[in-house]
């Protein structure tokens, strides 16, 4: 009989009652493993009214105790990180390997909110008028929801609701229906460590669940990962309903190559960054920008590497990459390729016909070679293991292709040389940027955010940013009645 992937609410494990569920794959093998259950709106109200209850007296607690729950939440993730590897690659595909280092991402998050006592410290001005003082505080927003996406099961999780949960919050999670387990783990260990009952909520759903969180009252802010159509609609919806959100969108992240670049390093690094996961990143390379005579050594040294990437089941220790999370994910990946062969692409090395199981998911790694701005291997995000190589002759034309492209979140560079290094971070217009770092994720003390269609908002996720957009500023100004004049006994002279 096939298990059921419940809800966690108040505390506890709480099954579904709407009727509707979705089947969970193992994408290794293509077998429905579970049915995870989706929250109507019924149950939605629920959920929030139990975590606005929460959220009152969460509020209320001291900071220090605050960080001592963020600290044994840091434990838990360190001590049981392997478990939770493993349910993340059952259920996602992507080698224990790559799950390890979700995990350890999304702990350095962990750590960051643990400092909450230090961040959330407020200015003060004494004497702004005669008599008057002037301070800020910092509060939190009350019930807030964190809508996450497959690709990213516990980390994703971990920049919204360590902050969020650290600044007085209770956090909802709403995590993708295809890998649900990890976040019922998560809670798990929230519980474990500490937290009270209603201030970390797992509602599993789908559009349904997310429309009833969009539109109840009481949600007081919306965080989002996934992509740009999704965000741009979560972001209109959520505002126009008085809410607060960041909803950060899709990638086609760029890699622009110079002629002096180590074309070693830069190759590994680009394969690395665009088929570790499958690609099925939001940081991804999956265009790397060849200037001048530099295309023909870095298409021979990415293809030769190819072909040593093992292909299979994220369980078994030999393998590099695993599936993709669906069948009909990969399928679509596959008519990009196709699309872009038929475009005029040169395919160098094609994932159609490579070598993978024939059960799951599967499918191998692609390089083209020749693509041009036009291709919709190009100009669409694929979220798979496709590389495309566009050549440019110089550099301001390598950054025009960079700077008009409508996604903005991540951008690299190989270059030996510092000044055309400096000169790109400052001429680029995208929100991260990596010099010979092919995938520049921010530590958890910077923010994550892209600009243009990668962002919808004015913060970016997690770090100072996160903290500011899971708390609102307030201001004070106080005056107290001169000491001369107070009929309270002071303990010292009035005139001293």
């Amino acid at each position: 009989m096939t298990s059921r992937i419940p809800h966690f609410i108040d505390g506890t494990l709480t099954p579904g009652i709407s009727g509707r569920t979705a089947p969970v794959h193992d994408p290794a093998t293509g077998v429905v493993s579970a049915e995870v259950d989706l929250a109507n709106a019924a149950e939605v109200d629920v959920a929030v009214r139990t975590a606005l209850a929460a959220a009152r007296e969460w509020r209320t607690s001291s900071l220090s105790r605050r960080s001592s729950i963020l600290f044994a939440m840091r434990q838990q993730l360190s001590d049981r990180a392997d478990e939770l590897a493993r349910v993340i690659t059952a259920e996602h595909g992507k080698v224990h390997a790559d799950a390890l280092g979700e995990i350890a991402r999304g702990l350095e998050n962990v750590e960051f909110a643990a400092g909450v006592p230090q961040l959330l410290k407020g200015d003060f001005s004494e004497q702004a008028s005669t008599g008057v003082d002037v301070y800020s505080i910092r509060q939190p927003v009350g019930v807030v929801a964190g809508i996450t996406p497959f690709n990213f099961p516990a980390m994703v999780p971990l920049w919204m609701c360590a902050n969020a949960i650290a600044c007085g919050n209770s956090f909802i999670l709403k995590p993708s229906e295809k890998d649900p387990s990890a976040s019922l783990l998560i809670a798990d260990m929230w519980k474990r460590a500490g937290l009270p009952d209603g201030v970390f909520t797992v509602l599993q759903g789908d559009v349904e669940t997310v429309d009833a969180l969009l539109e109840h009252d009481d949600v007081a802010a919306i965080s989002f990962v996934g992509s740009t159509p999704i965000a741009k609609h979560i972001y209109e919806v959520g505002t126009s309903r008085g809410k607060r959100v960041q909803a950060l969108g899709g990638a086609k992240n760029h890699a622009l190559v110079l002629p002096d670049a180590d074309v070693d390093l830069a190759a590994d690094a680009i394969v690395s960054a665009a088929y570790g996961s499958a690609g099925e990143r939001c940081m991804a390379l999956s265009v790397a920008v060849a200037v001048g005579d530099v295309a023909d050594a870095l298409v021979d040294a990415i293809s030769v590497r190819l072909p040593k990437l093992v292909v299979g089941p994220g369980t078994d220790p030999a393998t590099d990459m695993g599936p993709l999370i669906s069948r009909e994910h990969r399928d679509r990946v596959v008519s990009y390729v196709s699309a872009g062969e038929e475009a005029g692409a040169t395919v160098v090395v094609d994932g159609r016909s490579a070598d993978v199981p024939t059960d799951g998911f599967f499918l191998g790694v692609t390089l083209l070679d020749h693509v041009t701005d036009d291709m919709t291997v190009y100009t669409d995000e694929i979220f798979g293991p496709v590389l495309g190589v566009v050549r440019v002759d110089t550099y301001d034309e390598g950054l025009a292709l960079i700077n008009r492209n409508q996604y903005a979140n991540g951008t690299a560079i190989f270059t030996r040389d510092g000044g055309a290094a400096r000169q790109f971070q400052f001429d680029v217009e995208v929100g991260m940027v990596g010099i010979n770092v092919p995938i520049p994720v921010p530590v958890a003390y910077h923010s994550f955010g892209g600009w243009k269609d990668s962002l919808f908002g004015d913060t970016h996720m997690y770090g100072p940013e996160g903290i500011k957009f899971f708390t609102r500023g307030k201001v004070v100004t106080s005056r107290w009645p001169d000491p001369a004049t107070s009929t309270v006994d002071l303990g010292f002279p009035t005139n001293s």
